[in-house]
């Protein structure tokens, strides 16, 4: 099972991320380690990605959790994943271990972390050296989808009661 920890910049999506595979010992990927050079010069500057710059970001992603489920493996994964076919993209018809072909639910996960948008804007206000810039949250509330089918998890609780909501949930 791979775990996709979604949502806008703000959310916690790295903070729950890390400590879900902790508590888990499973390995954890962070979606900015998947962007290319150009996504985060972009992205530095204040500009906000369209769909073309997010193609092979996306496709980066879904080869690291095709790669994971092929060896039979387990991860945590982030990425704000803020449309459907984005995340129609990452997991859609995956192989099982023996080659058989799984369902989306079944194969990857998603945990998507919800919050008020003076929450998020507050708490990218103190973020610092990161190249997501305050100023783009709008740009990924309005873009954001919301997902039909994941744990929902309010970013106003601790990351610890997030984790064991997550855990519970996913019978984990």
């Amino acid at each position: 099972m791979v775990i996709v920890i979604m949502g806008v910049a703000g959310s916690g999506k790295t903070t729950i991320g890390q400590a879900l595979a902790a508590e888990l010992r499973w390995p954890f990927r962070d979606a900015d380690e998947f962007h290319p050079p150009a996504n985060i010069a972009k992205m530095a500057a204040g500009t906000p990605l369209n769909d073309s710059d997010r193609a092979p970001w996306l496709a980066a992603i879904r080869a690291y959790i095709d790669a994971t489920l092929s060896e039979g493996k387990s991860a945590v994964v982030t990425c704000s994943a803020l449309k459907e076919s984005y995340r129609e993209t990452l997991s859609k018809d995956h192989a099982d271990d023996s080659g058989n072909r799984t369902s989306p639910t079944s194969a990857v996960r998603w945990v998507y972390l919800k919050g008020d948008a003076a929450l998020l804007a507050e708490r990218l206000s103190h973020r610092r050296g990161h190249f997501m810039k305050p100023e783009m949250l709008q740009s990924q509330l309005t873009t954001l989808e919301e997902p039909r089918d994941a744990v929902i998890c309010d970013i106003a609780k601790t990351p610890a009661e997030i984790v064991a909501q997550v855990r519970r949930e996913l019978g984990l």
